[in-house]
Formats: C-alpha cells, structure tokens, sequence
C-alpha cells in the first residue's frame, strides 16, 4: 500500500478563495502521488509536494507568505523520515525560496536538525542552493494586509481561525514503507520578527515513524507547541491501535480543552490509512491511495 495526503491550511477560507485552494492541493497531491507511483520514495513525494504548495501564491508558505511586523517574509519548514528518524528544518530564514528543500538538505547533509536565520541562509549558500529577493515571495495580498495591521496587536485566540493560517504540509507512505512528513509556513500575519511557530519544530508541527504514521499539522503555532501536536498525535494513535481518524480527533479535542487552540491536522498510518480533524470552518485537503478508484480534495 502506498499513500499520500496533503494540507493546505486551516481557517475561514472565505468562498471566493476554495476554488484556489482547492486547485492548489489537487495540483500538489497529484505531483506527489505521481512520484510514489513510479516507485519514488516518501520523502520525494513530500518534498516536491509542498514545493509546489510553496510555489503557489495562494497559500502562506515560500511565494505568498505574511509579512511580519518589519514588513519582512520569514519562513518555517521542518521534514522527517520516520524510518531513520533524520530530520531538517529552518526557522525565521529569509530570501529562500523554498523553505521545505533546505530543511531536507539539512537533514541529508548536515549532523544538525534546526538551523535558523543567517545560519540557515549560510548552510543553504554552502549546499548549493540561491537566495532570491523578498519581491519574489511578495504578493500584493500580504502587502495590503501588512498596511492594514501595522500597529495593531496580535489577533486573540478567539480570532485565530478568522485569520489566514494557510501553512501547507504532507505526508507520504511509499512502497518500502517509509512514512515521511513535512510542513512549510510563513507565519501569522504582522508576526514579532523572529517568532517561530509549530511548523519548524520536530513533535510539533511535524512528525513521522514508519512503525506507526505520520502526522503535519496547519493553526495556530503556538497553541499547537503547548501541546506538542504532532507527537500527542502519533502516541495516541498507539493507543487506539492505529486508528488515525480517532486520533486525530482525540488530539484536536485536547489542543482546544487544554490550549483553545485551533487548526487542523492531517495523519497517514503504516497500512495507509488516514486521519484528519479540524475545528475551523474549513481546511484545505487531499489524499489518495491505492485502494481508493480517484483522488480526494475537499475545502
């Protein structure tokens, strides 16, 4: 069995945008599967996948990102192959355009698994990999909204599914049964520069072990760290015998009991099932496997 899902974010995706988000993920799953198809492996999948999603203007994460309280695109990804348990991820980093490849290049090629800021732009420069300008990444959206919040305090909790939270992530099982995970982000809008959220961080916005699934998560950041999310996830699928919808609802249910947080998450097992849970009126969605006669998406 090989399988895959991906995650376009979760918020109040207001209706003149599902069309956009819909093509999007439809767009990066296909890519994705493709790959497993022909034999490629998970981590393949899910790092063109969210590349791809990172490419897309529509979603805040690499091209289309928020613009924190500076007026600056800091981004987040994170990545993690749950057979070896090698993992990568960048936080804060400016000027990369893909965010979610220099997280892998960190894993594939370095002893360390977070690098942040000047660091992780000093390692990408060192690997091969080019800065582009932030007018790249800039999209008038994010200018608009920047010029609008300038000044203001952050949202409340109680606002934070209003707001845009279109992290993109996804997980992948390939025909060796590796699962791997990953998550790319630029943040929340008119962030304090240098804050890093969930999506960076290994056990909570992403994680991944071939012995049980793997799990990315889309919200809000900070409630998701309180929790550490994407582990909960995944040791309370243990508990309910690899039942991912259960525990992704379990882990949903305990992210707003104990932090009010919002947001979603999205989970593949071993045998290529999945899980997905979300408390904000939509979230952007996919997946596939080989037992399934088509592809879903749903927003």
């Amino acid at each position: 069995m090989i399988a895959f899902m991906i995650h376009g974010g979760a918020w109040d995706i207001p209706d003149h945008l599902v069309e956009a988000h819909r093509a999007g993920c439809e767009k990066a799953l296909k890519i994705g599967w493709d790959i497993l198809r022909s034999g490629g492996s998970a981590v393949d999948a899910v790092e063109e996948s969210v590349k791809t999603l990172e490419e897309n203007p529509v979603f805040d994460a690499g091209h289309g990102s928020h613009l924190n309280a500076d007026g600056e695109i800091e981004l987040d990804a994170s990545i993690m192959n749950g057979t070896t348990f090698r993992c990568g991820a960048v936080a804060a980093v400016q000027n990369i355009r893909n965010p979610i490849s220099l997280a892998r290049k960190i894993m594939d090629e370095s002893e360390h698994i977070l690098l942040i800021g000047k660091g992780a732009v000093r390692f990408a420069l060192e690997h091969g990999m080019k800065q582009c300008r932030q007018d790249e990444l800039l999209v008038g959206r994010e200018l608009d909204l920047w010029k609008t919040s300038r000044g203001k305090e952050r949202f409340s909790t109680k606002d934070a599914f209003r707001k845009p939270a279109d992290t993109v992530g996804a997980v992948a099982l390939d025909r060796n049964g590796v699962i791997c995970a990953g998550t790319s982000t630029g943040g929340t809008p008119n962030k304090y520069p240098g804050r890093v959220g969930d999506s960076p961080l290994i056990g909570c916005g992403t994680y991944a072990d071939s012995a049980i699934g793997g799990v990315s998560t889309t919200g809000w950041g900070e409630a998701m760290i309180k929790v550490v999310m994407a582990k909960t996830v995944i040791d309370l699928m243990e508990v309910h015998d690899g039942d991912a919808q259960a525990a992704a609802e379990k882990g949903m249910e305990i992210l707003k009991r104990k932090a009010d947080g919002y947001g979603g998450v999205i989970v593949v097992t071993r045998t290529g099932t999945f899980g997905i849970s979300f408390n904000t009126p939509r979230m952007a969605r996919g997946y596939v496997n080989e037992k399934m006669p088509h592809p879903v998406v749903v927003v």
